[in-house]
C-alpha cells in the first residue's frame, strides 16, 4: 500500500469517528451545556483515559508497531517459507496482547476501588454533589476504558498489516453509543442521571469497539495463544522501549491533567468549556497530523529495520527517512495552516454550529472560541511534533521523546500558572476567559518541544524542517480564504437571521474553495494533486 493510500485510509476513518465525536459534543452540549454535571463528566473522564493513554494506541505506536512491522517485513522478505520464522510475529503479538489484558485488567480494578482518592487528584475544586457523581462516573467508566485499551491492540496490529481504516472507523460506534443515551434518555432525566445515562453508553460502546476490530485482528494473526514468554528477544524489546513509552505518554497526560486541575480552580464550566475547545483542536490534530504519522510508522520502521552500526551503511537509510519525513511535513503544514486561521479568525462561526444548541449559550460560544485560540497557538508544533515522535520510534528511540515531554510539561505547568492566575487578573481579564491562558501556555510549550525534537533528529539524520519559502506561500493564501470568510461574516450575513450550522456552511465553503483556489495558483504540489484528481474524476482534462 502507497503512503497517500494509508494516510487517505487513516485520515479517512478519523474524519468518521471525529465527526461522530463532533455529533455526540453536540448533543452532549444540548443537554448537559457548561453545567456541574457537564464538568464532572468531562473530569471524570480524565483519569481512565490516562490508563488508555499509557497503554494504548501512542505506547504501542512507541514500543510493539516498530518491532513488529520489522518483523513482518523480514518474514515476507524471506525466499523459503520458514515456518518457524512466519509464526514469530504472531507469538510476539500474543505475548504482548496477553500481558497488556493482564496489567490492563488489574489496573482497572485497582482504579474503581481507588476512585473516591483519585478525585482530588483531577479536580481538587469540586465538592458536594458534583465530586459525588464525579466520583461514580469514574468508576463507570474504568471497564470501558480497560476495553479500548484492547482496541489499540488491535489497531496496532492492524495498522502494521495496512489496514488501516477499520481501526481508526471504530470509534464511530462508540460515539454512537454515548449519543443514543443522549436522545433516549435526555428529555425525561435530570442533569445528574442523564450524565450517569451517558457513562453507561459510554461502557457499551467501548466493548461493540472492540467487538467490531477482533475478527478482521484474529484472521490477521492466523492465530491468538495466551502466553507471557518474556523470554523472547522482541517481547523483550518491546518490553523495553514500552516503559519509557509509558513514561513519556504518563508525562503528556500530565500535562493535560495539569490543565484540568487548573481549571477545576477556576470559575464554573471552566473544566467543559477547556474540553469543548480541546474536540475542535484535536480534529485536524487527528485528520492530518495523527493520519501521517500512523501510516508513515510502518514505512519507516521497514526502512529502520536495516539500520547497522555502521554510520556510513545508514547514509542511504537515513536520506530515504529523511525524504519522507519532508514530504509528510510539507502535506501537514498543507491542511493545519489554514485549519489554524479558521481556528482564530472564524472560530466562533465554527463553535456556534457545532455546540450552540439547548443549553449551550451565545456567550459559552464565545469562551470556547478564546480557548481554542489559545490552543491554535500550538498546532503546527504539535501536529509536527507528532510526525517527528513517530520518526524517533521507527529509530526505536523512545527516551528522546520522553525527555522533551518532560520539558514541555514543566513549560506547561509553569506558564499556565502564571498566566492563567497571575497575568490574567492583574490585567483585570473576564474570568470565564483565563481558560485560555491554559492553552495558550500549552501551545508556547509545544513550539519549545517541536523545536528539541528536530534539533535532536537532524544531528542524526541531516537538515529536515519546515520549509519557510512553501510555509509562506500557505500563510498567504489561508489568511485572503480567511479575510473574505470575515467579510461574509461582517457585511452579508450581519443584518441576516440565519441558522449557526447553515451560517457555518457557506462561510467555511468559500473559505476551504478560496484555500484550494489560491494554493493552485501558487503551484502548491498538495493542492495541484488534490485539484488534478477532482478534475480526473469529473473526467475533465
Amino acid at each position: 500500500m502507497s503512503k497517500n493510500n494509508g494516510a487517505f485510509l487513516v485520515g479517512a476513518g478519523i474524519f468518521l469517528s471525529r465527526i461522530a465525536g463532533l455529533l455526540r459534543e453536540r448533543a452532549f452540549a444540548h443537554y448537559l451545556g457548561n453545567s456541574e454535571a457537564s464538568d464532572a463528566f468531562k473530569a471524570a473522564l480524565k483519569i481512565p483515559n490516562f490508563l488508555q493513554n499509557l497503554f494504548g494506541e501512542g505506547v504501542l505506536s512507541a514500543s510493539f508497531i516498530p518491532v513488529y512491522a520489522g518483523l513482518l517485513t523480514r518474514t515476507h522478505n524471506l525466499e523459503t517459507k520458514d515456518q518457524t520464522k512466519h509464526l514469530e510475529a504472531t507469538h510476539v503479538a500474543s505475548v504482548i496482547g496477553s500481558l497488556l489484558f493482564l496489567v490492563t485488567a488489574i489496573l482497572v480494578i485497582l482504579g474503581v476501588l481507588a476512585t473516591p482518592f483519585l478525585i482530588d487528584l483531577i479536580a481538587p475544586g469540586f465538592n458536594g454533589p458534583k465530586r459525588e457523581l464525579t466520583i461514580k462516573l469514574v468508576q463507570i467508566f474504568f471497564p470501558g476504558t480497560g476495553l479500548v485499551v484492547m482496541s489499540a491492540w488491535c489497531l496496532g496490529i492492524l495498522n502494521s498489516h495496512r489496514h488501516f481504516f477499520l481501526s481508526y472507523a471504530a470509534p464511530v460506534i462508540w460515539n454512537v453509543s454515548i449519543i443514543a443515551a443522549l436522545l433516549i434518555y435526555g428529555q425525561n432525566s435530570s442533569q445528574y442521571d442523564l450524565a450517569i445515562k451517558a457513562g453507561w453508553g459510554l461502557v457499551l460502546g467501548s466493548f461493540l469497539q472492540v467487538l467490531i476490530q477482533i475478527p478482521t485482528t484474529l484472521k490477521l494473526l492466523k492465530y491468538f495463544k495466551i502466553s507471557f514468554d518474556l523470554k523472547n528477544q522482541e517481547v523483550r524489546l518491546i518490553l523495553k522501549n514500552f516503559v519509557p513509552g509509558v513514561i513519556s505518554r504518563g508525562v503528556v497526560q500530565i500535562s493535560s491533567y495539569i490543565d484540568n486541575i487548573l481549571a477545576s480552580l477556576l470559575q464554573s464550566g471552566a473544566v467543559s468549556s477547556l474540553a469543548y475547545a480541546q474536540t475542535l483542536y484535536i480534529l485536524p490534530v487527528s485528520l492530518f497530523g495523527m493520519s501521517i504519522s500512523a501510516s508513515e510508522l510502518p514505512e519507516m520502521s521497514s526502512i529502520t529495520g536495516s539500520l547497522s552500526v555502521s554510520k556510513a551503511s545508514n547514509e542511504e537509510i537515513y536520506l530515504k527517512l529523511k525524504l519522507r519525513l519532508q514530504r509528510s511535513i510539507q502535506k501537514i503544514s498543507f491542511f493545519i495552516v489554514p485549519s489554524l486561521c479558521a481556528f482564530i479568525f472564524l472560530g466562533d462561526v465554527l463553535v456556534a454550529a457545532l455546540f450552540q444548541t439547548g443549553a449551550f449559550s451565545t456567550k459559552d460560544t464565545h469562551v470556547v472560541w478564546v480557548i481554542l485560540i489559545g490552543s491554535s497557538v500550538g498546532l503546527l508544533a504539535s501536529t509536527i511534533g507528532r510526525l517527528y515522535s513517530s520518526t524517533f520510534f521507527s529509530l526505536k528511540d523512545t527516551k528522546t521523546t520522553l525527555n522533551f515531554a518532560i520539558v514541555r510539561i514543566i513549560s506547561t505547568s509553569i506558564l499556565g500558572y502564571l498566566i492563567a492566575f497571575k497575568l490574567a487578573p492583574l490585567l483585570n481579564i473576564d474570568p470565564a476567559y483565563t481558560t485560555a491562558g491554559l492553552t495558550l501556555s500549552s501551545g508556547i510549550s509545544g513550539w519549545i518541544e517541536f523545536a528539541l525534537l528536530r534539533r535532536k533528529l537532524n544531528s542524526i539524520i541531516g537538515k529536515t524542517g519546515i520549509n519557510l519559502l512553501n510555509l509562506g506561500k500557505l500563510w498567504i493564501c489561508a489568511l485572503l480564504s480567511a479575510g473574505l470568510g470575515l467579510f461574509i461574516k461582517f457585511f452579508i450575513f450581519a443584518e441576516l437571521i440565519i441558522h449557526p450550522i447553515l451560517k457555518a456552511g457557506v462561510i467555511f465553503s468559500v473559505f476551504g474553495i478560496s484555500y484550494f483556489l489560491l494554493t493552485s495558483m501558487f503551484k502548491i504540489e498538495d493542492s495541484v494533486i488534490i485539484v488534478e484528481k477532482i478534475l480526473k474524476k469529473l473526467k475533465i482534462k
